[in-house]
């Protein structure tokens, strides 16, 4: 089988590319996992001094793969995405989402998790969850501490797709870069972390990401994960599911 997250070393930098177009890079067992092992090597790595999460395609995360949702639960000991969000606030090194590609439903919270998010202008962001019968609860809880709460309300409620000039006014993006300027951008800070003390930078990330605040996030993601798992099972959930795999209009909508 082969690897759906690419790591790549350069210089003080740890990429990891989320490598399954085919699938737009959706949250799937063996992405779960290899992320989640992937961010927790580059941790503990005393070479890197900062992660970036990329992808290949043109989508950078499309959420929950749904064709899994749909078959049943993962194996015991798969990584969950409360525990990657739980992970990338974890750890000692500055992580950054760069997006050259769209983000929809839980690929938002992955962006939202990170410490700086890059976005190529012309990208978009949506939650689509409500149009599957399903809530977007896993991914509030870092969604909401790092955007205006109107913002991400409308998001939430609408699944229609914003700007990448949107999401920065809104908080969920840092920098918006010109077309054919990610990676300049994406290595002007990469470059700044790099000339940064080690342990001052993981010290200066504890300041608004302490085990305290962690702890709290934990706590959070717990009862969302279940609010989340409720609605998957629920009548409207199973119903939208459906609909999406066998592209048809959900029930709601004839």
């Amino acid at each position: 089988m082969s690897a759906v997250v690419r790591v790549e070393h350069v210089g003080t930098v740890a990429r990891l590319l989320l490598d399954s177009p085919d699938n737009r890079n959706a949250l799937s067992i063996q992405l779960r996992t290899e992320l989640f092992e992937a961010l927790r090597e580059a941790a503990v790595d005393d070479d890197v001094r900062s992660i970036v999460i990329g992808h290949t395609g043109p989508v950078m995360c499309a959420g929950a793969d749904l064709k899994e949702a749909s078959s049943g639960s993962a194996p015991v000991g798969t990584p969950t995405v409360r525990e990657i969000l739980v992970e990338i606030w974890r750890s000692p090194k500055p992580v950054v989402a760069a997006l050259g590609g769209v983000a929809r439903a839980g690929g938002l919270g992955l962006v939202a998790a990170c410490d700086v998010v890059i976005a190529a202008e012309p990208v978009t962001f949506a939650c689509t969850e409500v149009r599957l019968g399903v809530v977007p609860a896993v991914i509030s809880a870092v969604m909401l501490p790092r955007m205006a709460r109107a913002a991400v309300h409308h998001l939430f409620l609408t699944g229609l797709p914003v700007s990448a000039q949107w999401a920065r006014d809104a908080g969920l993006v840092d920098v918006v870069a010109p077309a054919g300027r990610l990676e300049d951008e994406v290595r002007r800070i990469t470059d700044a972390f790099a000339k940064a003390a080690p342990g001052a930078l993981a010290a200066t990330k504890r300041l608004t990401r302490s085990e305290s605040a962690i702890a709290g996030l934990e706590a959070d993601l717990g009862e969302l994960e279940m609010l989340s798992a409720q609605y998957f099972s629920a009548e409207e959930g199973r119903e939208g599911i459906a609909a999406f795999m066998e592209k048809r209009p959900p029930a709601w909508l004839r």
